[in-house]
């Protein structure tokens, strides 16, 4: 700690190192009014697993958008953030920034075809969309793969970036910070078990204000420093490649710049061709469960654009801003972890007391909003897509009123058990970006499939299976095989390749083709269970042999609907660097950003009229 902090060159006193007693009312505070919210929303909870897990299916829209981007918004999220800036620049935010193609895939294709499926969870949904027993299976391995297996990891690095925080921010040794962080976890567990998505959903909007809010402060205060100069003396101190939005291909040195092949690899591939939670290609996972609990089909969309637009032109530009102002104040990181750290570092130096308290307030609040989220969703699975479907079926009680007093208690408890599991996954963790590598490599060309889905009938649960267990074999080649026989100067050769994300093209290639053999060597689903989709869903796309024997057409209007995605993506993009070139007061950026952000927005205006999607 002491070396990080001279390799920072802080200077501090003590008593900027403890909390004061406003810092601490404020957080005693924020616990109270969190753990209340969870109190109040007991009772509705406790009525089914409806109630519990989807709030009813009557979540406004606001709501559920507004929950939505709480849950992406984790403790991680500013650090990583500050990781990227630093190592990168502005355009180092391609890796997440090109999700919103996908996002806004999702908004205007499948978002009201999540909603009128009317299933519990996402991978219930494979039983609707497939039969038999291999669809069993699959339902079945889903659930334990992405309900316990990765949510586990993912509230593992969610717990480590809080640790993180505590480490830095108070000096605690790694078991100090585990229990505190576990006491953390704890009260979330108990709020979020008590109160069901609902409570979690209203929670979630208190938390995303807060966490905003302390963000906002802490970028104005830094910027406007003695050490930075404000927006002029940003300019003045760093290149021209870190402000980029974009990468640049000349007269750069590669320092503060992202890698063309790195930019190709985020925003051709990685959008529709990744599995990522939050990001799921054709929705998933917490956005799923927000849209299915959306009060209808109209308000499932609204829910998820404005996730879209908020989760890009919202929250970014103040972690930004500090991660800009870090590379001024403490040059010369060259660990990932100490350009996580200095996020927290900055906290402590340009926050006064109180402050310092809604900051660490705004952590735990972001903290909390993804930790409640991933524990209900996470029990869903659990309860709905293996207690209820393999073992304790509903048949089993005397009604439904006593099934469902039993399920919901059975959530209960599951959440505590998968909050014990994730505090047990914690301290093997050395690394979030290491976790989200991990992630990434591992969904690598399964979107295709979980987009392709919806829109073509001759996708079959052995094609997602394949598609599922894919990714794993270039994977583990180049990471226990490959990797480990290179010779030193070979593995140097191998990283600068790796860089170029050449790897993560591989894995998507093998595991699209792998698909697409599948579907062409195998037989469809039956015409019977295509129907029965059919008839429920409504989907888009290649239907015709199956809308024809079930005596329909296809409704949907493809065209108008691609033309809307793609405007809501120009719209959305051209808003969040309009945001970025007025804050660096880059005024022919601003005219430029300005005048497409109209043009586009009036586009999506008239053709959202003709597809007559967010009618009643």
């Amino acid at each position: 700690m002491i070396c990080l902090r001279n390799a920072l060159h802080l200077k501090k006193n003590k008593n900027q190192m403890s909390l004061g007693l406003l810092d601490w009312i404020i957080i005693a505070a924020y616990l109270l009014l969190s753990l209340g919210i969870g109190l109040y929303y007991r009772q509705r909870a406790g009525k089914s697993l409806g109630e519990f897990f989807l709030g009813g299916r009557n979540l406004p829209w606001h709501v559920a958008g507004i929950s939505m981007v709480a849950t992406t918004f984790a403790a991680d999220t500013p650090l990583a953030v500050n990781e990227l800036v630093y190592k990168n620049g502005i355009s180092g935010n391609w890796v997440w920034w090109c999700a919103l193609f996908g996002g806004m895939l999702t908004a205007f294709f499948f978002a009201r075809l999540w909603r009128r499926s009317e299933v519990m969870t996402e991978v219930e949904l494979i039983e609707l969309r497939y039969g038999g027993k291999l669809a069993a299976f699959l339902r079945g391995f889903r659930a334990v793969y992405l309900g316990l297996f990765m949510n586990t990891i993912i509230l593992g690095w969610v717990n480590l970036a809080m640790m993180t925080i505590l480490q830095v921010y108070f000096g605690m040794d790694t078991m100090h910070a585990l229990l505190w962080t576990g006491a953390c976890m704890l009260l979330t567990a108990l709020y979020s078990s008590i109160s069901g998505l609902m409570g979690v959903a209203i929670t979630d909007m208190v938390q995303f204000v807060i966490a905003m809010a302390g963000c906002i402060i802490l970028a104005v205060l830094m910027l406007n420093s003695d050490q930075v100069g404000g927006v002029d003396g940003l300019k003045e101190k760093l290149p021209a490649a870190a402000l980029s939005f974009f990468p640049q291909t000349s007269g750069v040195s590669g320092a503060l710049n992202l890698s063309i092949g790195a930019f190709i690899a985020f925003l051709g591939v990685q959008w529709w061709a990744s599995w990522y939670p939050g990001a799921e290609p054709g929705g998933g996972g917490y956005i799923a469960q927000r849209m299915m609990s959306a009060k209808d089909e109209k308000h499932a969309i609204y829910a998820t654009l404005f996730f879209q637009v908020a989760h890009y032109c919202l929250r970014p530009w103040p972690w930004i801003i500090v991660g800009l102002c870090t590379l001024v104040v403490y040059p010369g990181l060259v660990e990932d972890a100490d350009r996580r750290a200095a996020y927290v570092h900055a906290m402590q130096d340009f926050l006064p007391a109180g402050l310092q308290g809604l900051m660490l307030v705004a952590f735990l609040a972001a903290y909390m909003s993804t930790i409640s989220t991933q524990l209900n969703w996470g029990s869903s699975y659990v309860i709905n897509d293996i207690y209820k479907r393999f073992y304790r079926k509903e048949k089993s009680f005397a009604n439904t009123e006593q099934a469902e007093k039993h399920y919901v208690q059975m959530s209960k408890l599951t959440t505590i058990v998968i909050m014990l599991l994730a505090l047990g996954v914690t301290p093997f963790l050395t690394s979030v970006s290491k976790a989200w590598e991990f992630i990434f490599s591992c969904g690598a060309g399964l979107g295709f499939v979980l987009i392709l889905r919806w829109w073509w009938w001759r996708i079959n649960a052995k094609t997602e299976i394949v598609a599922t267990l894919a990714p794993f074999i270039p994977y583990s080649y180049f990471s226990l095989v490959f990797m480990p026989n290179l010779k030193a100067n070979d593995l140097a050769a191998f990283n600068a390749w790796e860089s170029g994300h050449y790897v993560y093209f591989i894995t998507v290639g093998f595991t699209v083709l792998a698909a697409l053999a599948t579907v062409f060597l195998t037989k469809p689903e039956s015409k019977e269970t295509l129907a029965a989709f059919y008839k429920k869903v409504q989907p888009g796309g290649w239907w015709a042999p199956v809308a024809e024997g079930v005596g329909t057409k296809p409704k949907t209007q493809v065209l108008p609907l691609v033309v809307c995605w793609i405007s809501a993506v120009i719209f959305t993009y051209s808003l969040l660097f309009l945001t970025g070139s007025l804050i660096f007061k880059e005024w022919t950026q601003v005219l430029v950003f300005g005048a497409t952000a109209i043009v586009s927005l009036l586009v999506l205006k008239v053709f959202v009229a003709r597809t007559r999607i967010f009618e009643a």
